[in-house]
C-alpha cells in the first residue's frame, strides 16, 4: 500500500452501549470532529470490544445470556461493520482481545473466574471450540499478548497479580511462566494492562487503590518486574477510587487512565525507560468514563461516559500531552468500550 499523508487518512470510531444493545460507529475526521455515521444492533448487553491487527474484523463481547462473542467484517470504505457470525464464550465475558497475529481471542470473566482462548479462523469467525479455559483468583478483568507475541499476562482484580504465560502462537495453547505471577500491592485489584511501544515496559491500572504501576518487561523470560506506583487521584478526591481504562500514546509520550468515581481523565509524561511516570493533570470528561482509545496517530483521544450516554474528543498536545476537549456527540445508552482504527478516506 502506498503511504498516505495525515490529512489523506480518517478514522473509525467504535462505541459498545452496553443498555441500548448497539454499537455506534463514528468518523473522526483531521480536526477531531466526530460524525455519526450509524449503529448498528447486537443480540446482548455489549461491552468489550477487540479489532484484529489487520483491522478487517471487530469483535464485540455481548454480557447477557447466552454469553457470546459476535465477529463483524469491517467495510474497508466506510468502516461500517458487517455481522459474521456470533459464537458462545466459557462465561461473561469483561474484556476480549486478540494475539498480535489475530489468529486467536483471547477473554477474561470478572463474575466467572477464569481466562479463555478460542481460535480464529481465516474468515474472522471465532471458533466455538475454546483451545484453553483455565480457572483463576476472583474477577479476572483483562488478558493481553506480549508485543512479540510469545507471552500472554492477564489480571486478575481479586487476586492482586498479574498471571504470565508463555504462548504457543501456533496452538493457542497457555503454558504457566516462572514465575506464575506477579503481585501487586495487597488490595489494588489490578485491572487493565497495556505495553509501551517500546515493548520494555507494561502498565497496569489498579481499581481498587487508585493507582497506575509500571513494570519493567523481558522479552526473553516474558516476565515482569514492578518498578513503581503512582496515584491517578486528583487532590481534592473523595470517595472509592474506580479507576478503569489505559492507553499510551503511539510514539510512547504520554499515558492516561480513566477514573470513574471523579469523572476525570489523568495524564501522565513517560520516561521512556524505565518507564517513570511524571504527573501532568487531571482533566474533567464525561460522567463515569469507564473506557477510552486514542487514535493511531496520537492526535484525539476520544472518552465515553456510562452515566452521560455521549463521547467527547480531546486534541492532544504533542509538546505538553494537555488535552483539550473538542466535540462532543450523544450515542447509545451506557456507553463503555471505544476502539479507533484508520481507515483510507473516501
Amino acid at each position: 500500500m502506498n503511504r498516505r499523508s495525515e490529512a489523506e487518512m480518517r478514522c473509525v470510531v467504535y462505541v459498545s452501549n452496553a443498555d441500548s444493545r448497539e454499537i455506534s460507529v463514528l468518523a473522526l475526521d483531521s480536526t477531531g470532529v466526530l460524525t455519526p455515521v450509524g449503529s448498528v444492533p447486537v443480540d446482548g448487553a455489549v461491552m468489550p470490544l477487540a479489532v484484529s491487527p489487520d483491522r478487517r474484523f471487530l469483535y464485540a463481547g455481548l454480557r447477557s445470556e447466552p454469553f457470546s462473542v459476535t465477529a463483524f467484517a469491517i467495510d474497508p470504505a466506510s468502516g461500517r461493520p458487517a455481522v459474521l457470525s456470533t459464537t458462545p464464550l466459557p462465561d461473561n465475558m469483561a474484556y476480549l482481545a486478540t494475539d498480535r497475529a489475530g489468529r486467536f481471542l483471547f477473554s477474561a470473566s470478572y463474575g466467572g473466574n477464569k481466562i479463555a482462548v478460542n481460535p480464529i479462523s481465516w474468515n474472522g469467525t471465532v471458533g466455538a471450540q475454546p483451545v484453553a479455559v483455565i480457572g483463576t483468583a476472583p474477577h479476572a478483568h483483562s488478558i493481553v499478548a506480549d508485543p512479540l507475541n510469545h507471552h500472554v499476562f492477564a489480571a486478575v482484580l481479586g487476586g492482586d497479580h498479574l498471571l504470565q504465560y508463555r504462548f504457543d502462537a501456533t496452538s493457542g495453547r497457555l503454558m504457566p511462566n516462572r514465575p506464575a505471577a506477579v503481585g501487586t500491592e495487597l488490595g489494588a485489584g489490578p485491572r487493565h494492562i497495556v505495553f509501551h511501544p517500546s515493548g520494555r515496559v507494561a502498565f497496569v491500572t489498579n481499581e481498587l487503590d487508585g493507582t497506575v504501576g509500571t513494570y519493567l518487561f523481558d522479552p526473553v523470560t516474558g516476565t515482569l518486574t514492578p518498578m513503581s506506583s503512582i496515584s491517578v487521584l486528583p487532590e481534592d478526591f473523595s470517595g472509592s477510587p474506580w479507576t478503569s481504562d489505559v492507553h499510551v500514546t503511539p510514539d510512547g509520550r504520554y499515558l492516561y487512565v480513566s477514573e470513574r468515581t471523579s469523572d476525570t481523565l489523568v495524564g501522565f509524561r513517560v520516561d521512556g525507560m524505565p518507564g517513570a511516570l511524571e504527573l501532568l493533570g487531571h482533566t474533567a470528561t464525561e460522567s463515569q468514563p469507564r473506557g477510552f482509545a486514542i487514535d493511531p496517530h496520537g492526535r484525539f483521544l476520544v472518552a465515553a461516559g456510562q452515566k452521560s450516554n455521549a463521547i467527547t474528543s480531546y486534541a492532544i498536545n504533542p509538546a505538553t500531552g494537555a488535552l483539550t476537549p473538542l466535540h462532543r456527540v450523544p450515542v447509545g445508552r451506557n456507553p463503555n468500550w471505544v476502539e479507533i482504527i484508520d481507515l483510507p478516506s473516501a
